[in-house]
């Protein structure tokens, strides 16, 4: 996959090309759905499959009190894109310039000038130039003078998959409010994958290892990705390639003082490994149990040995 961080990163005459534009936090069923037909639509046309994306959610400049905060980070996002087999990612940098482009001036300098579209690939409710002035009617109307066809896109939903919630649309909204409830395997499914972060391992105080069960800490000024709400999680702990289990606590710790906030721990199962400086990515498979204080030393000894149980029972099952 080409990746370009701005238009003048894009090679002249790099077009024809067939294109979508959207934040793709996540890069869950739906996006992939969407990805899935804009590739098909690329190929019947005989043009390069491209994405649009932006640098930071567009709410982060315009209402930072509503942003909510990203499922990916941007090297994430470029990793998931890559799996899905586009042939070019454009990431654009969302400044005040960018957002104060008039539609048509966005239209122009983006999708005819940079990348020569043919195809422009849209949801019904797609808004685009300042002010989300721009909607679909306008796009075609731009189309038809420009020399683009506009394809509607239908959203994707999830219901079958989840019973009980409906023919509810998959969305990151979905995914975001199912990881604030700790509750990852529903977010999995709506991802289409592991609900996943990563960061560097950091030292600690080393209670684990004085207690028996060594954790690697990460970093919390380096995690990428969305953490899920406090809790125990059965997890893969991924380090240089090499897949191990772990339970994950999340959490202060409230049985010690002084441990911070949503803090992330991984004790890898039945390994012991020097993992300081060293990065790890985990990919949450199941809840396991809520943030406790314990009375005693005793208690939490033996309920750490419960989490790790339990999260090799789960692991055990998992492809």
């Amino acid at each position: 996959m080409d990746f370009f961080d701005g238009l003048e990163a894009v090679p002249d005459g790099f077009g024809p090309t067939a294109v979508t534009i959207g934040k793709f936090d996540g890069v869950h069923t739906g996006h992939r759905a969407v990805l899935a037909r804009l590739s098909d639509v690329a190929h019947e046309r005989g043009v390069r499959s491209v994405v649009v994306t932006f640098d930071r959610h567009p709410l982060s400049l315009l209402a930072p009190a509503f942003c909510p905060s990203p499922l990916v980070s941007n090297a994430q996002k470029r990793e998931l894109l890559l799996e899905v087999g586009v042939d070019a990612t454009l990431m654009l940098t969302f400044d005040q310039a960018l957002a104060d482009l008039e539609p048509a001036e966005f239209v122009r300098r983006v999708l005819v000038d940079a990348l020569g579209a043919r195809v422009v690939l849209a949801g019904s409710d797609f808004r685009f130039g300042r002010k989300g002035a721009g909607d679909v009617a306008l796009l075609r109307e731009l189309g038809a003078s420009l020399g683009f066809e506009v394809v509607l896109i239908d959203d994707v939903r999830s219901g079958a998959e989840l019973p009980g919630t409906g023919e509810r649309r998959a969305s990151s909204t979905w995914v975001r409010e199912a990881l604030e409830s700790g509750r990852v395997a529903e977010a999995a499914r709506v991802l289409g994958r592991p609900p996943t972060v990563r960061s560097v391992v950091v030292a600690g105080e080393r209670r684990g290892r004085e207690l028996g069960y060594p954790t690697a800490n990460l970093d919390p000024a380096r995690l990428e990705g969305f953490l899920p709400a406090d809790g125990v999680y059965a997890a893969w702990a991924t380090v240089d390639g090499v897949r191990y289990p772990a339970a994950v606590s999340i959490g202060n710790n409230p049985t010690f003082d002084g441990v911070p906030q949503h803090q992330a721990e991984a004790h890898l199962l039945d390994v012991d490994l020097d993992l300081y400086g060293r990065t790890i990515e985990l990919a949450f498979v199941d809840y396991v149990r809520g943030m406790e204080k314990f009375d005693s030393l005793d208690a939490l000894i033996a309920a750490i040995r419960n989490d790790a149980a339990e999260a090799a029972r789960i692991l055990s099952v998992t492809p």
